[in-house]
C-alpha cells in the first residue's frame, strides 16, 4: 500500500501490472520466470475436471437461490417462523442465505433440471438421492437450509436443520469433491 498521495494499494501482481503496463497474465509470466517456475497450460484432463467443478459450483448456487426464494415464499412460513423464535431476523437470513427445503420429492430437482443441470450432476453435487430402484429425490426436504461455503465464498455444501421433529435433527451434505465436513468451517468466508 502506498501511504502517499496516491493511495495505490494491491497484491504483486496488480504492482507488476501496473509497473509495467501488463495484464493479469503477462504478470503472471514475468513473476514466473523471476521465481524460476515453469507454467504449463492445463492438461485436457485438468481443464475438463476444472469445467466439471465449476459446474458443480453453479449447481449450488442455483439451489442456494431456489431454497432462499423457498424460504420466502408461504411454504417457508415453518422456517421463517423457527428463525423469528430463534432471535435471527432477515438481515442475517440474506447475509448468510438461509433457505428452506419443501416438503416435497422433487421440489428442487424438478426446477434445476429444467434449468438444464442434469441428474448425475445433482447427485454428483449431494442435492439429490438415487433409490435403489434407480429413482432420484432431493435429499433435503422440510428443512432450514444453511448454505456452506468454502473460503472464498462459494457455496460448496449445506447444513439442514429439520423443521418438524424428525431424525436426524442436523442432515448434512454427503462428502463430495467440493464438500469434505471436516475440512469446512461454517462463515469462515463472513469472518476472512
Amino acid at each position: 500500500h502506498c501511504f502517499g498521495a496516491c493511495g495505490e494499494g494491491g497484491d504483486i501482481f496488480t504492482f507488476v501490472q501496473k509497473r509495467e503496463g501488463v495484464d493479469f497474465g503477462e504478470a503472471l509470466r514475468i513473476l514466473a520466470r523471476r521465481a524460476g517456475v515453469r507454467l504449463q497450460p492445463l492438461s485436457e484432463a485438468a481443464t475438463q475436471k476444472a469445467k466439471n467443478r465449476d459446474r458443480l459450483l453453479a449447481v449450488l448456487d442455483a439451489a442456494t437461490v431456489f431454497f432462499n426464494k423457498q424460504l420466502a415464499s408461504p411454504a417457508g412460513e415453518t422456517a421463517r417462523t423457527y428463525l423469528i423464535k430463534r432471535g435471527v431476523g432477515q438481515e442475517i437470513s440474506s447475509e448468510f442465505r438461509l433457505g428452506y427445503a419443501p416438503k416435497a420429492w422433487q421440489a428442487l430437482s424438478t426446477p434445476l433440471t429444467a434449468e438444464g443441470y442434469t441428474g448425475e450432476e445433482l447427485v454428483e453435487a449431494g442435492l439429490i438421492v438415487e433409490s435403489e430402484d434407480g429413482r432420484l429425490y432431493d435429499r433435503f426436504r422440510h428443512r432450514l437450509m444453511f448454505p456452506i461455503c468454502d473460503a472464498r465464498g462459494r457455496v460448496v455444501g449445506f447444513g439442514a436443520r429439520s423443521l418438524d421433529g424428525s431424525d436426524p435433527k442436523y442432515l448434512n451434505s454427503p462428502q463430495t469433491r467440493l464438500f469434505d465436513k471436516g475440512s469446512l468451517l461454517y462463515g469462515l468466508d463472513k469472518a476472512r
